[in-house]
């Protein structure tokens, strides 16, 4: 199907002068836009000289945004110039399409653009999942590959620091996250959440006046000595993780307390254990603890029957992954 070039010229690529199409076809979901280069030449990257001699030509396939729920492709013809200039040590060089592509790329600007913004939302898998309902077709690897490319994000100096540690593999690994308090966003991730880290980076950045931080001790060597003028605070999730913790540790410190009725007290009847067993030992209730006895008793008696510990714990019993 052969449509008006001029159309999809303002269409495709409305605001990017230096693309004319040619052709457009669709065919199995595929829209495809034949285009080549609209201007006569163009400057040599290396000694900026302009040249319209043409030394050859080649195609290039380039994945675009999809249109109406079908997959867009351009089939760009790019010319290879000649250098004229004596003294200039790159003979030919591509013709450039700084506003639609970049070089050796497979994918327009703005899809490239649109990958990075769903790699930033949703990370790999589940951002693949998204392209693939968008039409995009990328996958995982691709758009972690476009966050990375990714320039890190300017910040001014801080005045509000927080600190707190994150799990890379729990238990073992292990990394510090710095983040502004003030606008909420991270800022930098160090490798360990050791104390010499964090002091060289705050000697790298200073001007930090609070410092709002995890209470491991780590973190406050650190910030002594790379700010050593900075207040030293605790967010509300430590203050509450502490408080929580002091109250834990009071109350299993005094369980007997809780456990004993004060003198000439009784115990409600439905904490009361039944009679002839004392609290502690009231015994368990359930379709659990029944399993468990009947499983105890099955044991002590092919024990009796002169059966090995290892033999019985072979055997397959009826209750295994219950």
């Amino acid at each position: 199907m052969q449509t008006d070039a001029l159309f999809w010229d303002s269409l495709v690529f409305e605001g990017i002068g230096e693309v004319e199409v040619e052709a457009v076809s669709a065919a199995f979901g595929t829209v495809e836009v034949v285009a080549r280069g609209r201007a006569g030449g163009a400057a040599c990257p290396d000694c900026g000289r302009f040249s319209g001699r043409v030394h050859d030509r080649y195609q290039r396939r380039l994945k675009d945004l999809p249109l109406a729920d079908q997959g867009f492709v351009i089939q760009l013809t790019v010319r290879r110039f000649i250098c004229g200039s004596a003294d200039c040590a790159r003979r030919t060089f591509a013709e450039p399409f700084s506003r639609l592509t970049v070089p050796h790329a497979r994918f327009t600007t703005r899809l490239n653009h649109a990958l990075g913004q769903v790699g930033l939302a949703l990370a790999g898998r589940a951002g693949a999942r998204l392209a693939a309902q968008l039409g995009f077709g990328a996958g995982r690897m691709t758009l972690l590959r476009r966050v990375m490319a990714l320039p890190d994000p300017r910040f001014s100096t801080l005045r509000l620091l927080g600190v707190d540690d994150f799990a890379i593999r729990r238990g073992q690994s292990y990394s510090t996250v710095l983040t502004s308090v003030e606008d909420h966003r991270v800022v930098d991730v160090l490798p360990t959440r050791e104390a010499g880290p964090l002091a060289a980076w705050l000697d790298r950045h200073p001007g930090v006046e609070i410092i709002c931080r995890d209470r491991a001790g780590a973190y406050a060597v650190g910030a002594r000595r790379g700010a050593s003028d900075a207040l030293q605070v605790a967010d509300r999730f430590h203050l509450w993780q502490g408080l929580g913790r002091a109250v834990e540790s009071c109350v299993a410190a005094h369980r007997d307390c809780l456990r004993t009725p004060a003198p000439g007290g009784t115990l409600p009847e439905a904490t009361r254990p039944p009679s002839g067993r004392s609290q502690d030992e009231a015994e368990p209730a359930g379709r659990r603890a029944a399993r468990k006895k009947a499983a105890h008793a099955l044991v002590h008696e092919m024990l009796a029957q002169g059966h090995s510990r290892r033999a019985i714990a072979r055997r397959e019993w009826p209750w295994a992954g219950a």
